[in-house]
């Protein structure tokens, strides 16, 4: 799976999805860092099969309707890496079943 990593998570997490088979690249790596979130979907889609990012928000702020790119948006109490790292293999699961156009919600806040 082509996976690509929000600006908003942490290298980590594209360190640990590649060390179960993912190509992994961040927004930073593709070169496409403070491009807005319908931008960045748009090209995105063309080389990726799913998008993981923290932002909780962009399912509601985003039409996904037609999208050919699948989100996967990983929960914490917080962007810090002690708080997310524990689902990170649930994220890993969650690349297996996701579907082009759905959002998956992985983790837990609190």
């Amino acid at each position: 799976m082509k996976v690509l990593i929000d600006e908003c998570a942490p290298g980590a997490l594209g360190e640990f999805l590649a060390g179960k088979g993912h190509e992994c690249r961040t927004v930073q790596e593709a070169g496409w860092s403070g491009k807005r979130n319908g931008e960045l979907l748009t090209l995105a889609e063309a080389a990726f099969d799913v998008f993981v990012t923290l932002d909780t928000n962009l399912p509601y702020q985003q039409n996904l309707r037609g999208r050919r790119i699948a989100i996967v948006v990983l929960l914490g109490r917080s962007n810090r890496l002690v708080h997310i790292s524990q689902h990170f293999p649930d994220c890993a699961a969650a690349l297996e079943k996701v579907q082009a156009g759905t959002v998956v919600r992985v983790g837990e806040v609190g």
